[in-house]
């Protein structure tokens, strides 16, 4: 059996967005890119989970930001599949975490959840962003990271906005002096419990605008390109309208990045005691609020 995972990141729905005084983000173009990436879901992929891996908007105002996150949601409905969420920097910077929680249809709770779909076991996580200082993830979280992990016994996909790798930066336009900016600040912490679960196959991230994989102690870490980048050094520009689809069999992980800068990975894996992935559950971990 296999789990087939549609991922996008980075949409910033919101006002034009320059860098450097040239125009990096293709924000005006987000809700069509969208909407593309969705009818692609629909009728290409039909994949199990839609994935937003955040910053869906670019922070402007609390209102404005709501109704731009909502009409996100609304477009990303459209693929007909299961949506799994989560949060980015810009995300929370006018919106609560509890707003979040409630644009994506849950009820009162931390922003890291996990669920088992396909006998896969799949890890959202809330990485912070204290603006201009550094990216953490808190060592309550980090605690139940470990005894979440300690309860399955299935493969299992961390999905997160900030980089768990050490990523080597140069060359990238928005991090290459900003890498506090861009990778967890405990991530030796954070991949030393992923490390000694022997559960994790695969963490996927955006934040970054660029495609990257980094392989650490036999864990691939894969960073996924924003929808809207720019792609060309200034205005009009050129969208580099990436997604990823994530496919999880009993042997092989398979990962295709498509738009304007595509590539693929492949990592085999190691058979279960019984050669098979496990059957298909539903059941949701919620922790604690």
């Amino acid at each position: 059996m296999t789990l087939t995972l549609g991922i996008v990141t980075d949409l910033h729905f919101g006002p034009r967005a320059s860098f450097g005084g040239k125009l990096r983000k293709l924000t005006h173009r987000a809700a069509d890119l969208t909407a593309t990436f969705a009818q692609k879901m629909r009728e290409e992929t039909m994949p199990d989970l839609v994935v937003n891996l955040g910053d869906v908007v670019e922070d402007e105002a609390p209102e404005l930001d709501r109704e731009r996150y909502r009409e996100c949601m609304q477009l990303l409905a459209t693929s007909g599949a299961e949506r799994l969420d989560v949060a980015g920097n810009h995300d929370l910077v006018n919106l609560t975490p509890k707003e979040l929680r409630n644009q994506w249809g849950l009820s009162d709770g931390p922003l890291y959840r996990s669920l088992d779909r396909q006998g896969v076991h799949l890890v959202t996580l809330a990485t912070h962003e204290t603006k201009d200082v550094a990216v953490t993830i808190d060592d309550v979280q980090l605690d139940w990271l470990a005894a979440d992990l300690a309860a399955t016994s299935r493969p299992t996909v961390i999905l997160m906005h900030h980089s768990a790798a050490d990523q080597d930066l140069t060359g990238n336009r928005w991090f290459a002096k900003a890498p506090h900016l861009a990778l967890v600040k405990s991530r030796k912490r954070l991949r030393s419990i992923l490390e000694s679960s022997g559960k994790v196959v695969l963490v996927v991230n955006g934040h970054l605008h660029w495609n990257h994989l980094d392989v650490i102690h036999g864990i691939p870490y894969v960073t996924v390109q924003s929808l809207i980048e720019n792609l060309d050094d200034d205005a009009p520009g050129r969208a580099a309208a990436a997604h990823a689809v994530v496919r999880i069999g009993p042997r092989r992980i398979s990962i295709d990045v498509r738009g304007a800068e595509s590539c693929r990975y492949q990592f085999e894996l190691p058979a279960s005691p019984s050669g098979d992935v496990d059957e298909e559950v539903s059941n949701v971990h919620v922790p604690p609020s």
